[in-house]
């Protein structure tokens, strides 16, 4: 798979939006048409078999960007091209053989089942009548056993899960048998475990099926651990300060480089908290009693670690004002072994909880 065909492209693209400007003025009523500038001068690539999220903060304008690539919304300069024409000359017919989009947005399909949403997909290539050749019904199925759905492919939409719903969307899209897939924010109604299924769905369809999948997300940890490239949106302060258009601008590359070259940490930086580039995680600022010490290794010093620094102790490698805490494993149990700075005896104690209410208590105390 020659995975260097871009298959998706913007050049000097601006997005935003139309709104009129009304003036009454003695009785005589004028519209002047102006144009609110989101983001301007993006040029960017989407390539085939590659997964790609696109991030950043509410208001930068992602679903305004994946409206405008999907053709549903106009540029208000610059072009969108889907293999190498222009997406403005293509006809809507012609640009859902390209393009397939998921939309955030609950979709009301009456008493249809799965299979038959599915089946929808096939449309832009099936005649007025819309009749299933033998070769759309294979594809239908291929994209029903590829997204695991074909346990419940005989039942009512309307009887699935937020999940399940989420899964047949996708294999409608796939059934659409377009190289680029489009989804707004997928995952935003769903729980942890589906939300990671859809992730790892999706990236193993861009790899299967060689699709140029783009999926906008608020789920900056599993946008790190699978896109192969990150579209990061952020506002320019700067120009929202100043009043001036074009108020976000986009960073591309791959994840780790963008975490390295501290992006992600000026991009989400908030009063309260603050993305860690150490752990790709966010950090709450919590108030700092000072440092304490941690002498310990492995899954128990790491959570012990974030308990300590969620209590607002600064952690350091093996010593402390405020003591030190040491661990002391043996096989699959451990023990805390916490020694103050003072001349009480070390406390042994049999998990964090214990940890921390003895840290709480000596606090109190003082």
């Amino acid at each position: 798979m020659n995975r260097d065909v871009a298959v998706l492209e913007t050049e000097n693209l601006s997005i935003g939006y139309d709104q009129d400007r009304r003036t009454i003025f003695r009785k005589i009523s004028s519209a002047k048409q102006t144009s609110k500038k989101i983001a301007a001068s993006l040029n960017l690539t989407l390539k085939r078999g590659e997964f790609v999220c696109l991030i950043g903060p509410n208001g930068a304008g992602k679903s305004t960007l994946m409206r405008t690539l999907a053709g549903i919304q106009k540029p208000l300069m610059g072009t969108v091209s889907v293999l190498g024409n222009q997406i403005q000359h293509i006809k809507p017919a012609e640009i859902a053989k390209f393009m397939s989009v998921v939309l955030t947005e609950r979709i009301l399909v009456g008493n249809l089942s799965v299979y038959a949403l599915v089946a929808l997909g096939r449309y832009p290539y099936t005649g007025w009548l819309g009749k299933l050749s033998a070769e759309d019904e294979a594809i239908v199925r291929e994209a029903i056993e590829a997204t695991g759905v074909q346990e419940f492919a005989d039942r009512h939409v309307s009887e699935l899960s937020d999940g399940e719903r989420q899964k047949v969307m996708i294999a409608r899209a796939l059934a659409q048998d377009t190289p680029i897939i489009l989804l707004d924010e997928p995952t935003a109604h769903l729980d942890l475990p589906n939300r990671i299924e859809i992730v790892r769905l999706l990236r193993r369809l861009s790899r299967e099926k060689e699709k140029a999948i783009l999926m906008s997300t608020h789920e900056l940890d599993l946008a790190l651990q699978a896109a192969d490239e990150i579209w990061l949106m952020q506002q320019n302060k700067e120009a929202l300060a100043n009043g001036a258009e074009g108020k976000s601008v986009m960073l591309t590359g791959i994840p780790e480089d963008l975490v390295l070259s501290g992006e992600f940490e000026t991009v989400f930086r908030q009063g309260g908290f603050e993305f860690d580039r150490h752990t790709g995680s966010f950090k709450i600022h919590n108030p700092v009693y000072g440092p304490i010490g941690l002498v310990g290794n492995g899954p128990h010093a790491h959570w012990t670690k974030r308990a300590l620094e969620r209590e607002g102790f600064r952690v350091e490698v093996d010593n402390g004002g405020e003591g030190i805490v040491e661990l002391v494993e043996d096989g699959h149990t451990c023990k805390w072994i916490y020694h103050t700075n003072g001349h009480a005896a070390p406390k042994e104690l049999n998990s964090v909880a214990e940890l921390i209410h003895a840290l709480r208590s000596r606090k109190y105390q003082e």
